[in-house]
């Protein structure tokens, strides 16, 4: 064993157990608060630590000072132990003693304070005590399991620190689960689960913090907080808006990553999690005691009343833990070789995440930590699905990526989660680990082969309209195979990853200095165009163009076959002044700006999103459940055609053709399905023309037997937009399209 000299030691030999102390149940994990058969209330721990030679529990009064136990019963790996009168909202950790050997993976440091995996609730955060460097502030070096600045680079991570962390490591808190707040699954029973079909939702991905922080109908002392999400404020704006499921950003506690911390930044979006039972306690308003799963629950029952379910974004993937130089937090000291994939050198990781570290899902206990974790948020935190973070690392075996890996199948036969909505993102950093498309039945999947046609598609960057037409249609050269259906296709074109929106018509090159990473982080491919001017400009024709290229992209995704994502602040203009990776940026650059919706250039923008969902949710021909047969139906005509612009069904050849326009005509009497009572469905029929070159175009309208006229519905060219009182348009008549816009008409029948 390798310990660095002259350090304040914690003793390696674990105390002798108190004589209060009783074996307790090694289930459940972590800890709960029950009444023995005896009548005796307290609380049972319980840990898994595979191959660890000691485990302590170690409780802290609001003092800070520690009280010790020896957790003496082992059953299946599991150390537990029950203590009686330890009641809610007591903090604990854990200390696991074992092998110092970096070399063959061993990294046990009873030195170190450890988050509970299980911990329902935590209290503090990492590092709220820093240390001066040389470039400022830093997150303790006692929060390494190593010597962190061992002179000899060789041997950086292999130099054992014996310093405590206790005093810079947040606490679990014990959590009751009876009755109130801090209830079980039991108090979801009067809860109305909204349970919208897939076809029908419309998801919008949203940061609980930086959605209401500057919000100015919530109370200031709510802002940033779950409470703040759960204001009326808030969930007006929702609601008249029409989507359908909030997609948080991470709400799992996380920490902030000690190059951020010496930055003087934070990380804002949280995907760098610790605790995957916790919420953040950072977006708590009324305390961190436990109280923040009360506030949580009551968040996802506002939702719901208001008719929007409530989707995690979920970072099983890796951990905060980070690389072999990375702080030792948790699951690296409870036992490092059972938690992590480890290369073929066993003193480093295997790194499919690019994030330092991958957890090891093959892993009986890890694929039981994930598992029981997302029950946990579906059965007793209210919550209606998630969205998994570079989801082609938790499909892994060994190695590669197996769409029959233990983490996909148990999903599939578990009677709770195979129920809720499971998102994946599919693809990671490892090589094999783009996996759009292939991801099994029960699973959607974020499409960014739509992201990329649609932005390219716009910005004029497409030779012809082949990839266009599969996006707009569900992209079923994707998703039709092992009965998969249109909504596995989650469009998006932009996401908290990248530019906003209105960046994505004004900036061609990144500006992410503030980062302070010399504007070398996010990506180089933003598939944008500024319209003619790089940045914001006082040019009226730019600034024109712009409001009609968000009017186009927005437009296109709503009208898309397909589950729509969007992005908060998109629907009114919010900006990150060229900031495509603004994960560090907890502050005005990332916190929407809700004056937008006061502003007359903005406003409209709004206005538009509410409209299009609207005619999406009334429509059943624009949410379809089954993907296009393009042959006639019961209706006699093709459930879906395509048109050139000289009002003619398209020819193979047409598809190769060099241009950009498309007319895209949806049948509503010829969709291929029945509702619940077996009769068939049927609808109005819609003509989109989708016109993205510079110059006007002719467009002849279809005539017979598609309509006998068209009503118009939406014109992007125009900021307002057509009202019912405007007189229709007959079938066959060319009209004139307007460069770079769309036009939506509903088919009047002859």
């Amino acid at each position: 064993m390798s310990s660095a000299p002259e350090q304040e030691a914690v003793a390696d030999e674990p105390l002798a157990p108190p004589a209060d102390i009783r074996p307790g149940s090694p289930t459940p994990l972590g800890a709960r608060y029950r009444t023995g058969p005896d009548g005796t209330a307290g609380t049972n721990f319980a840990l898994w630590a595979g191959g660890a030679e000691a485990v302590e529990l170690c409780l802290f009064d609001d003092a800070e000072r520690e009280t010790r136990h020896a957790l003496t019963e082992l059953t299946h790996e599991i150390w537990h132990g029950f203590l009686p009168g330890v009641r809610p909202g007591q903090r604990y950790g854990f200390r696991v003693h074992g092998r110092w050997d970096p070399w063959s993976g061993a990294r046990w440091n009873p030195a170190k304070l450890l988050l509970d995996p299980y911990a329902r609730a935590v209290d503090g955060d990492f590092g709220t005590r820093t240390e001066a460097t040389g470039s400022g502030a830093a997150l303790p070096a006692q929060l390494y399991g190593h010597v962190r600045d061992w002179p000899q680079q060789q041997a950086a991570d292999t130099v054992r620190d014996d310093r405590d962390s206790a005093p810079y490591v947040p606490k679990g808190v014990v959590v009751g689960d009876d009755t109130g707040d801090e209830g079980g699954a039991d108090e979801w029973r009067d809860d109305r689960r909204p349970k919208t079909p897939w076809p029908d939702s419309v998801l919008y991905e949203l940061h609980v913090r930086g959605f209401t922080m500057r919000h100015p109908g919530i109370p200031e002392r709510l802002r940033g907080t779950y409470a703040g999400l759960a204001h009326p404020a808030a969930l007006e704006h929702l609601v008249r808006l029409g989507v359908t499921a909030v997609e948080l950003l991470p709400v799992h506690q996380f920490a902030h990553e000690d190059h951020l911390v010496r930055r003087g930044l934070r990380n804002y979006w949280g995907y760098n999690s610790i605790g995957y039972f916790a919420p953040h306690a950072g977006y708590a308003a009324t305390g961190t005691r436990g109280q923040q799963v009360g506030e949580f629950k009551r968040m996802v029952r506002a939702l719901h009343d208001a008719g929007i379910e409530v989707i995690l974004d979920v970072v099983y993937n890796h951990t905060a833990e980070a690389g072999e130089l990375g702080p030792t937090l948790s699951l690296r000291g409870i036992d490092n070789r059972g938690y992590y994939r480890l290369a073929g050198d066993a003193r480093r990781y295997a790194d499919y995440t690019g994030c330092g570290n991958t957890l090891h899902v093959v892993q009986p206990h890890v694929l039981r930590l994930i598992t029981d974790s997302l029950r946990y948020w579906v059965t007793e935190m209210g919550v209606d699905g998630f969205r998994f973070d570079l989801a082609a690392a938790l499909a892994r075996s060994m190695h590669d990526v197996d769409m029959l890996s233990p983490f996909l199948a148990v999903i599939a036969q578990d009677p709770v989660l195979r129920r809720v909505k499971l998102i994946a993102e599919p693809w990671d950093v490892g090589n094999g680990g783009y996996q759009v498309g292939a991801f099994p039945p029960l699973w959607t999947e974020w499409n960014d082969r739509y992201r990329d046609t649609v932005r390219d598609f716009w910005r004029g960057a497409q030779h012809d309209v082949r990839d266009l037409g599969y996006r707009l249609s569900g992209s079923s050269d994707l998703y039709a195979w092992g009965g998969r259906r249109p909504y596995a296709s989650v469009n998006f074109i932009t996401a908290h990853d990248g530019f906003t929106l209105r960046d994505l018509v004004t900036y061609e090159h990144k500006r992410n200095a503030d980062n302070g990473e010399g504007n070398r982080d996010g990506t180089h491919d933003n598939r944008s165009w500024n319209c003619g001017a790089e940045g914001e400009t006082d040019d009226t024709e730019v600034t024109a163009l712009r409001h009609r290229q968000l009017r186009n992209l927005l437009t296109t995704l709503l009208l898309s076959t397909g589950v729509p994502m969007l992005v908060a602040g998109d629907e009114m203009g919010r900006t990150q002044h060229g900031n495509n990776n603004a994960y560090c940026q907890d502050n005005a650059t990332s916190w929407l700006d809700w004056s937008l919706l006061d502003d007359p250039q903005w406003r409209p923008l709004a206005g538009l999103v509410a409209r299009l969902i609207a005619l999406r949710r009334a429509h059943p021909v624009l949410r379809r459940r089954a993907f296009f047969s393009g042959r006639p139906q019961q209706g006699g005509l093709r459930d879906l055609a395509w048109f050139t612009a000289d009002g003619t069904e398209m020819t193979e050849q047409d598809w190769y053709t060099p241009g950009a326009t498309l007319g895209m005509y949806l049948s509503g009497n010829d969709i291929s399905q029945r509702d619940a009572r077996g009769i068939r469905i049927v609808d109005d029929s819609f003509l989109a023309v989708l016109h993205a070159a510079a110059q006007p175009r002719p467009f002849t309208l279809p005539g017979p037997p598609w309509a006998g006229g068209y009503e118009l519905l939406v014109d992007t060219a125009r900021e307002d937009q057509p009202g019912a009182a405007e007189a229709p348009y007959a079938a066959g008549s060319p009209l004139t399209l307007a460069g770079r816009s769309v036009m939506l008409f509903r088919a009047v029948p002859g």
